[in-house]
This record gives C-alpha cells, structure tokens and sequence, in this order.
C-alpha cells in the first residue's frame, strides 16, 4: 500500500532526557518531551508515545502512555499497536463515520487479545493509556487512566471549555490490567472540533503534578499557549515545571487543525 503516512514511536526506556528539554517536529505535530529533575530524585523515564499522521493532515492517530514501576507495559502496548498497524491504517482510509466505529471495535479487540492479556500478566508495572483519532471535523478519543487531552479554542475558551477526557484513576494495561476483568474500565468519546484553529494537546500528569501546581487548571496551559507562538508554547510550558522541581518526566503532543466547514450552533443564533 502507498502511504504518505510520517510514523514515529518512543518509550523512555530508549532515551530517558532527565534534565533535558527537547522538542521535536513529528509532521504537522509537535513533540515535547522532559525526563524530570534528577536534583528531585528523577533517573529514568517511564513515558512512550506513538504517532501516526498523514501527511496531508486529513487525519492524525496519537497514543501517549504513562507507565510505573517499569516501562516494561508501554514498551508492550506499542508493540501491540504495531501489531495491529495494517489494520488500523485501513480504517483510516474509510469516511469517519466508519472509521471511528471500527477504530473502536479494533481497540477493544486488541487489549483483549488472548496473548496480549497473557504478555501483560508477565511484565513489570502497568500503564496509562490515551488514544486520539482527528479525521475531518471530529476527534475521537479512548483513555484508559490517568493521561490528560485538551481541546483549545477561543468559542471553548469563553465557556471555560477545555478539557476533553476526564482523569481516571486505578485504570491500567499491563501486569494490572482493566482489560483482565470481567468487566474492562474505561472512557471514550467522539467530539467535534470548533469552526476556526482548534489546538489539541495530550501529556502525561507531571504537566498538573507538579510541585506549586503551575498547571494544575487547564486555563493556565491554555494562557502559556495564547501568549506564545508556535515551539515556544510548548518550551514554556516544559521551562516552568522544570524550574518547580517537578521530578516526574512530562511528554506533550500537540497540533492545530484548522477547521472551515460549518459546526453545530444553537438554532437560535
């Protein structure tokens, strides 16, 4: 198949980045990613992230993990998406309406696979998990856990509208896995972005845990993106949690979509 697709994978475990910023253009993405403080106690980075986008930007498929103990589960959890890569590239080839359902049925199909379940119950600790599809107009998004995805865009922004999933905790993949219940926990939805430049980012919590809670609301992460341009934004951010000592390692993943269709408006306006 012939694809104008730009893949990118990472975990942690490969390049850690304790005490260092570094930013990186992934396509029409941008990847931010800080490993902590080792003055704080920081040695290791236990986050991984994958993106896939087409390089049209008529869509984006975007996976950031947050494992513990080990990045032994992140480390999994990507293999698992490679895994599953053909297919998931051929559902989103289809109109959205088909893609978002079948990108879900293709989710759950792959967390409860009979080898993955049994590869989970082997590694070390256990991972957070968020998965985003941007096609057309609408985001799809399915979290399991404790990552965190915003939506910026002024409309919202007036509403005091930011956020796009709500954390959840004691929800993971890995050595204690959600998916090896009788009952699997997890969220998912589909939003529709907003007429106009919509920004999407997704991190990991040592954005908001951080010592002096800098950004503990999502209006303070969205103020630091209005003042500054482009890398800077994203810099800032990383800049200011690195000098609170925040120990824990942060990956961010953002992009703008600019949206030109109509969006849905209450009837009387």
């Amino acid at each position: 198949m012939t694809r104008s697709v730009c893949e990118f994978s990472w975990v942690g475990s490969q390049d850690g980045y304790v005490d260092q910023i570094i930013i990186d253009h992934i396509s029409h993405l941008t990847l931010g990613r800080f490993g902590g403080n080792s003055t704080a106690g920081q040695y290791k980075n236990e986050d991984g992230c994958l993106i896939w986008a087409d390089e049209t930007g008529s869509w984006e498929f975007v996976v950031m993990l947050d494992a513990h103990y080990s990045a032994e589960s992140a480390e999994l959890v990507l293999r698992q998406f490679a895994n599953f890569k053909e297919e998931i590239y051929v559902l989103l080839t289809k109109p959205f309406a088909q893609a978002f359902k079948g990108i879900e049925e293709t989710i759950l199909e792959m967390f409860q696979e009979k080898e993955f379940l049994s590869e989970c119950r082997r590694v070390k600790g256990e991972t957070a998990c968020i998965i985003l599809l941007r096609k057309n107009k609408y985001l799809w998004w399915f979290s399991i856990g404790d990552c965190l995805s915003y939506l910026f865009h002024t409309e919202l922004a007036q509403l005091g509208q930011f956020q796009i999933n709500q954390r959840q905790f004691y929800e993971w993949v890995g050595h204690v896995n959600t998916f090896d219940q009788d009952v699997p926990c997890y969220s998912r939805g589909i939003r529709e972005l907003r007429k106009g430049l919509n920004r999407i980012l997704v991190t990991t919590d040592g954005l908001v845990e951080c010592p002096g809670e800098p950004y503990s609301g999502p209006k303070e992460i969205y103020n630091t993106l209005q003042r500054h341009q482009g890398n800077d934004g994203i810099r800032a951010l990383l800049d200011t949690i690195r000098e609170h000592h925040v120990r824990d390692s942060t990956t961010i993943i953002t992009w703008e979509v600019n949206v030109s269709e109509d969006v849905q408006m209450p009837s009387d306006v």
